[in-house]
């Protein structure tokens, strides 16, 4: 035997290092285990509240939007219905050391408005004029209409 092979050999003659290196293999066949379970991205994104369901991301712009339509002088009573063009959608963004995930936001294709102001002219511009600089969409794109009691 060569001088490489006598050194191999006294190694594994020695059982504290055979202990260490199964242990060491062990640790790391669970890690690599756990690893496959456990999605660590997805669960902090969750955590930081970034990811949203599409009709999560409706609704709270609904929330918001009635929110403050109700605070208007003249409106009262306020439902919103707010309609998307598309759900969100994962977009990859490459970078010279790493490659992450961006989400956008769905394209809102309109809002309708009923609210009990409604028929007063004043009072549907100025709902209008509100939601359409919330939402960044156009005015012809939203239906303000009077809330039936």
């Amino acid at each position: 035997m060569n001088v490489k092979g006598k050194k191999l050999s006294g190694i594994f003659e020695n059982e504290k290092l055979i202990k260490i290196i199964i242990i060491i293999g062990i640790i790391a066949i669970a890690v690599i285990f756990l690893s496959s379970i456990t999605d660590f991205d997805n669960s902090k994104q969750e955590e930081d509240g970034k990811m949203y369901s599409v009709e999560q991301y409706r609704t709270t712009l609904e929330k918001s939007i009635s929110e403050m339509l109700s605070c208007i002088d003249g409106v009262g009573n306020v439902r919103v219905l707010i309609t998307m063009e598309n759900s969100t959608e994962q977009v990859y963004l490459q970078n010279s050391t790493d490659t992450k995930t961006k989400e956008i936001e769905p394209k809102i294709r309109g809002a309708v408005v009923a609210c009990s102001g409604g028929a007063n002219p004043v009072t549907a511009d100025k709902v209008t004029e509100t939601v359409t600089k919330a939402l960044g969409i156009s005015s012809s794109k939203v239906c303000v209409c009077k809330l039936s009691e």
